[in-house]
C-alpha cells in the first residue's frame, strides 16, 4: 500500500526553496541500508518541483571525509538528480558530522554553488540522516548553520543518541526531530517529509516565517507586514513602534577623481543640510571611497547636530580610484557592528558609475543581512551599477540624474508618493507622514540652496522617482 502511494506523489504547490540532503555514509551502515537511504532520498525527489527558478537539490554524504554529490546548480532536471542519486557508492568509514555540516553551510549553501542570495528570502532547508554518534563536535557547526538560515531536519536511524540529534536539528524538535528504529521504517517518513518540504516552500502558511504581525507570500518568496503605526526592524521580522523609531544611516559617498572637489563639496553641504531631519535618537556615519575605503565618522561618533555637521565639513577629498566593493565589505564587516538593535539600517551609496570592482557579491552580502540599500547616482553613472546595489523594488531604491538643475520638478514626482505613505507604511521603512513631510522639506530646501552654487552637469537624465527616503538622502 505504501509502495503505490509512493510511486504517485502528490507534487508540491508552494514556493521554491534550497533542499540539500546529507546523509551518513559511515561504515556502521550496511550495503543493504545504504540502498534504502538512496530510496529514501529518491522517493522525496519525486514530489518535489524541481528546476532552475524552482526548487534546488544539492546532496553531499560523509564518513570519515565529506563527499559532494552535486550541487544545487548541478541539475535542474529530476531525472538526473534521480540517476545520480542511483550512482552514489558506500563511502564505508567514520562518521564526521561536523566536518559535513560546516562543509554544507559554506560550500553547497553558497551562492557561487546555487544558493538563492539571502534576500530573495527562500527557504534554506537541510535534511540530515545518520545512524551513529559523531566522531567530531556537531553542536557548534549546527548552530552556525541555523545562525545563517538554513532549517535543519535531522533523522536517526537507529541507536541514535537523541541529545545529538536535537543539538543537530531546528526548533521545535518536534517538527525538526525524527527518529525510527531500523532503515527498512525510513520509508515511512517519506510522507512526514512531504507535508513538511512542501510547507517549508509556502512559509506563510507553514509558520517558519516567524513574522511578528503578518506574513504576505511574493513569486516565490514572501515578506513581513507590520500593522499601521509599526515599521519592520532591521531582522524584517519584528516590528517597531513608530513612536519609539529611530535610524542607523551610514552614507557612502564616492571621493573618485570622476567626482571632482566641486561635485564632492555638494555631496558635503548636502549631507551636512540634511542629518538635522532625522528622527530623534538616530545615528549617523560616512565612509568614503576612492582606491581605499576611510571611515570618516561612525555611528554614534557624535551625538549632535552641529557636531555631525562640523566632522562632514573636514571630510577631505580623495580624488583617486573608485572600489565601491571594498566599501560595501567594509560597511558590512565594521559600520553596522554596534547598530541598535531597534534601528532601522539604511545606507545610502553615492556611485559616479565608474567602479574598479564588482559591486555585486557585496551589496547582496549587505541586503542579505537586513540593511535597506540606496543608490544614488548622479553624473556619469552606468545604470546598471545602480540595480546592482539598490534593494528591491528597485524603483523605489535606485535614483540616477545627470545633475541637480531640476530638482524641483523631481519634488513634484515626489510628492505624489509622499503623501500615500499613510498606505503603505507597512510595507516600508517609512513610518509617519508627518515626520517625512518635515524632513522632505527640510532636505529640499537644502538641495535647492546648493544647487544654486554648484552644477555638476548640463544635462539632466531622470531614470526612476523614489520613496521619500532616497530623495532625502541623495
Amino acid at each position: 500500500m505504501l509502495k503505490g502511494l509512493l510511486e504517485q506523489p502528490r507534487s508540491c504547490e508552494g514556493r521554491p526553496l534550497d533542499l540539500v540532503f546529507v546523509v551518513d555514509s559511515s561504515r556502521s551502515v550496511r550495503p543493504e541500508d545504504y540502498e534504502r537511504m538512496k530510496t529514501f532520498i529518491k522517493d522525496l525527489l519525486l514530489f518535489l518541483n524541481v528546476a532552475h527558478n524552482e526548487t534546488r537539490v544539492g546532496l553531499v554524504q560523509f564518513g570519515s571525509v565529506v563527499q559532494n554529490e552535486f550541487f544545487l546548480n548541478s541539475y535542474f532536471e529530476k531525472q538526473l538528480m534521480l540517476r545520480a542519486v542511483e550512482r552514489m557508492e558506500h563511502l564505508a568509514s567514520g562518521t564526521m558530522t561536523g566536518l559535513a555540516l560546516q562543509f554544507t553551510r559554506e560550500e553547497v549553501f553558497s551562492v557561487a554553488r546555487g544558493a538563492r542570495p539571502g534576500h530573495m528570502q527562500l527557504p534554506r532547508v537541510a535534511v540530515v540522516v545518520t545512524d551513529g554518534r559523531p566522531q567530531d563536535s556537531v553542536e557548534g557547526e549546527a548552530d552556525r548553520a541555523r545562525r545563517a538560515g538554513i532549517e535543519i531536519f535531522a533523522v536517526g536511524v537507529g541507536r541514535v543518541d537523541l541529545v545529538t540529534l536535537q543539538a543537530i536539528g531546528s526548533e521545535p524538535y518536534a517538527e525538526h526531530v525524527h527518529l525510527v528504529d531500523t532503515f527498512s521504517q525510513i520509508e515511512t517518513l517519506v510522507s512526514v517529509f512531504h507535508s513538511k518540504l512542501c510547507a517549508a516552500s509556502d512559509p506563510c502558511a507553514s509558520g517558519i516565517h516567524e513574522c511578528e504581525h503578518e506574513c504576505v507570500n511574493t513569486d516565490h518568496s514572501f515578506m513581513c507586514r507590520c500593522r499601521k503605526g509599526f515599521t519592520l526592524a532591521p531582522d524584517g521580522k519584528a516590528c517597531l513602534d513608530c513612536k519609539r523609531g529611530s535610524v542607523d544611516l551610514m552614507f557612502v559617498i564616492s571621493g573618485s577623481r570622476h567626482v571632482g572637489i566641486t561635485g564632492f563639496d555638494l555631496l558635503k553641504r548636502f549631507v551636512s543640510r540634511t542629518v538635522s531631519a532625522l528622527p530623534a535618537g538616530s545615528r549617523v556615519g560616512l565612509l568614503q571611497y576612492s582606491s581605499k575605503v576611510r571611515s570618516e565618522f561612525t555611528l554614534g561618533q557624535y551625538s549632535s547636530t552641529s557636531e555631525l555637521q562640523r566632522a562632514v565639513s573636514a571630510v577631505r577629498y580623495m580624488g583617486r580610484g573608485s572600489v565601491i566593493s571594498a566599501a560595501l565589505q567594509y560597511l558590512i564587516q565594521n559600520s553596522f557592528r554596534n547598530s541598535s538593535r531597534t534601528a532601522q539600517r539604511i545606507t545610502v551609496v553615492f556611485t559616479d558609475g565608474h567602479s574598479q570592482d564588482n559591486v555585486l557579491t557585496w551589496a547582496s552580502k549587505v541586503k542579505a543581512d537586513g540593511i535597506a540599500l540606496y543608490a544614488v547616482g548622479v553624473g556619469e553613472t552606468a545604470e546598471e551599477e545602480l540595480k546592482f546595489i539598490a534593494s528591491e523594488p528597485q524603483q523605489k531604491h535606485a535614483y540616477y540624474a545627470e545633475d541637480f538643475s531640476q530638482m524641483e520638478q523631481i519634488a513634484d514626482r515626489l510628492k505624489t508618493q509622499i503623501h500615500s505613505c499613510e498606505g503603505t507604511a507597512a510595507l516600508s521603512h517609512q513610518c509617519e507622514c508627518g515626520k517625512m513631510m518635515l524632513f522632505h522639506n527640510m532636505s529640499t530646501d537644502a538641495l535647492w540652496r546648493v544647487s544654486q552654487r554648484y552644477i555638476l552637469y548640463p544635462r539632466l537624465k531622470l531614470y526612476s522617482y523614489t520613496s521619500p527616503f532616497i530623495y532625502l538622502l541623495i
